[in-house]
C-alpha cells in the first residue's frame, strides 16, 4: 500500500490530521480490505492510554474513557450512524421513508435509546477488562469493529449512489472476495496472535454482526447506506468485547 493511500484510509476512517485527496474515497474503497489494519492502529493507541488510566483510576471510569478515546479518534462519524440507524429502524412506513428519518438532522427515540444503551454498555465492558488485557482486546475488539463494516460491504447492496456505492462496488465480485479473505485474514492473525481462542470467537462475533446487519437494513432500507455502516461498527465493537468477556474474563 503506498504512503497516498494510506494517507487517505486515515483521513476517513480516523481525526488524525493527515492530508487527503480527490481519490479519497476511490482509494479507501479499494484497500477496504486494509479496514483492520486500521482498527489494530487505534485499537494500539487506546489501549496504551488504558494501561495508564486502568493504574490511576476506577475500572468502571478507566474503561469508559478508553471507549471515549476511540469514539474521538473515529471523530463520532460512526456514532452519528448509528443514532440515524436506530431513528430509521424504529420509524414506521415505507423503506423510502425510513431513510428520510435517517437522512432528519434531528436524533429521535429510536436513536437515542440504541445510542444509549450501545455506548454505556461498550463503556462498562471495557470497564470489566484488567490491566493484563486492556491492551491486546482493545486492539482486537477494534480490529473486528473494523472487520465488520467490510462484511457489510461485501454481502449488502446500495440504496442509492452516493459515498457508500465505491465501498459496496469494490467488495462485489472477483475483487470484493479477494479484499474480504484479506480482512478476514488479517483478523485473524492480530486477534488469535492477542487473545488466541479468544480472538478467534470475537472476530466470528463481528462477521455475524455484520451479516446481521446487513439483514437488517435489506429489509428496513432494502439495501445499505453510509448510516448502516457506522452503526455496524459501533455495535460490532459492542458485541466483541461482551463476547470476549464471556469467553475470557471470569
Amino acid at each position: 500500500m503506498v504512503v497516498k493511500q494510506l494517507k487517505n484510509l486515515l483521513s476517513f476512517l480516523t481525526v488524525f490530521p493527515v492530508a487527503m485527496d480527490k481519490d479519497l474515497l476511490t482509494d479507501c474503497a479499494r484497500n477496504m480490505w486494509a479496514f483492520p489494519l486500521i482498527g489494530a492502529l487505534l485499537g494500539l493507541l487506546a489501549g496504551l492510554f488504558g494501561i495508564v488510566a486502568f493504574h490511576f483510576l476506577p475500572a468502571i471510569v478507566a474503561g469508559a474513557l478508553v471507549f471515549a478515546l476511540l469514539l474521538w479518534m473515529t471523530g463520532l462519524h460512526h456514532t452519528d450512524g448509528l443514532l440515524d440507524f436506530g431513528d430509521g429502524v424504529m420509524a414506521h412506513g415505507t423503506p423510502e421513508h425510513k431513510i428520510d428519518v435517517m437522512h432528519d438532522q434531528l436524533t429521535g427515540a429510536g436513536g437515542l435509546s440504541l445510542g444509549i444503551l450501545t455506548m454505556l454498555i461498550t463503556a462498562l465492558a471495557v470497564g470489566q477488562l484488567n490491566v493484563r488485557l486492556i491492551l491486546p482486546a482493545i486492539v482486537a475488539v477494534e480490529v473486528c469493529a473494523k472487520l465488520s463494516m467490510v462484511v457489510a460491504a461485501w454481502a449488502g447492496k446500495s440504496v442509492h449512489q452516493g459515498m457508500n456505492s465505491s465501498f459496496l462496488e469494490a467488495m462485489h465480485g472477483r475483487g470484493g472476495n479477494l479484499r474480504l479473505i484479506a480482512a478476514l485474514i488479517i483478523s485473524f492473525v492480530i486477534s488469535v496472535l492477542l487473545l488466541r481462542w479468544g480472538g478467534i470467537f470475537i472476530v466470528l462475533a463481528s462477521v455475524i454482526t455484520g451479516l446481521v446487519m446487513v439483514a437488517v437494513a435489506h429489509k428496513h432500507f432494502n439495501g445499505v447506506t453510509g448510516d448502516v455502516f457506522g452503526a455496524t461498527n459501533e455495535l460490532a465493537r459492542l458485541v466483541s468485547v461482551v463476547v470476549l468477556l464471556a469467553v475470557i474474563v471470569r
